[in-house]
């Protein structure tokens, strides 16, 4: 794969923000409104992923690579348990420690990478997790209440999430595979695995309450376009990774906390305190000192390469 540029670096991962955040909000508005079920709603995006893949194949605008299936089954397992954990973590555990155990995702990719894959990281690099750290947990400490149990079901979805992210890098360059062509792949075998753990984890409201049926217009219609806009963010994720890192993609994903937070000040008139805006500033000050580091070591890898 040809390296990306930092523009199109930039342009996907601003693309990637308002997509999440926009799916956000709609599936906030499904959840809090309507209690569609979190689960059931994710294997429809996966769904509507795959369909979504197989008109961009008839649109020729990729061609899909021979890969074996076996292959691309722990893949798509990683991400039922990032999905399955992830939700129980959220269940089991207060919202605030939900995303203060979140934030451990990205020393924990740093750890893998460097103990399994040969990945170096810069001191710098490491450091500017401490300021992400410290401002999702200024920013979540009103509501932190640790259980066993929560904790458990957190843990392990920290390390399920950290591999699939770095598995998702690992495999496009195993197999010189693009974000599309490896989405082609992993997106069905993900929906057809959910569709089995949906009436495990939501048995009282299977079958999507009648295949949406006995949802109104305007809520399927808000599903299948947060299904579109799924496609997009599942792309644009794949692409971020691929091209970058799983930890630049976790960059991402702080900046998209903040201003998720902000948005629902705005929109939704979630209250705010100063202990919280104290906590985003910093969080985002973490995020800049990322980006500001990893630019000037590209640029300095770059160097050596146009002298010679």
């Amino acid at each position: 794969m040809a390296p990306a540029t930092n523009d199109c670096v930039s342009f996907t991962i601003v693309a990637n923000i308002a997509c999440s955040i926009s799916i956000v909000l709609i599936n906030k508005w499904l959840y809090t409104e309507y209690g569609f079920p979190n689960v059931s709603l994710t294997c429809i995006h996966f769904i509507m992923t795959s369909l979504g893949l197989l008109i961009c194949r008839k649109l020729n605008l990729f061609q899909p690579k021979s890969v074996p299936i076996l292959k691309m089954i722990p893949l798509a397992l990683t991400f039922c348990g990032f999905v399955v954990f992830t939700n129980l973590s959220l269940e089991t555990n207060s919202v605030g420690t939900y995303q203060i155990m979140k934030t451990l995702t990205t020393p924990c990719i740093m750890i893998i990478q460097t103990m399994f894959y040969d990945k170096t990281f810069s001191t710098k690099v490491k450091l500017t997790v401490i300021p992400i750290t410290l401002g999702v947990t200024l920013n979540s400490l009103y509501d932190v209440k640790f259980n066993f149990i929560g904790l458990c079901f957190a843990t392990v979805g920290v390390l399920i999430t950290s591999l699939y992210q770095v598995w998702v890098a690992e495999k496009q360059h195993e197999f010189q595979m693009n974000s599309m062509q490896l989405l082609y792949y992993q997106a069905p075998l993900s929906a057809a695995l959910l569709i089995l753990i949906v009436p495990i984890f939501e048995a009282p409201i299977y079958s999507f309450h009648g295949a949406l049926g006995s949802y109104p217009t305007n809520v399927v219609l808000l599903v299948l376009l947060s299904g579109v806009i799924a496609l997009s963010v599942n792309l644009t994720i794949y692409w971020i990774i691929g091209n970058t890192s799983p930890v630049t993609y976790n960059m991402a994903g702080h900046l998209k906390f903040c201003v998720t937070v902000i948005l629902g000040v705005i929109v939704f008139s979630d209250p705010v305190s100063f202990l919280q805006v104290v906590g985003i500033a910093t969080t985002l000050s973490g995020v800049i000192a990322y980006t500001h580091f990893k630019m000037g070591e590209q640029a300095k890898s770059v160097l050596p390469q146009q002298s010679s």
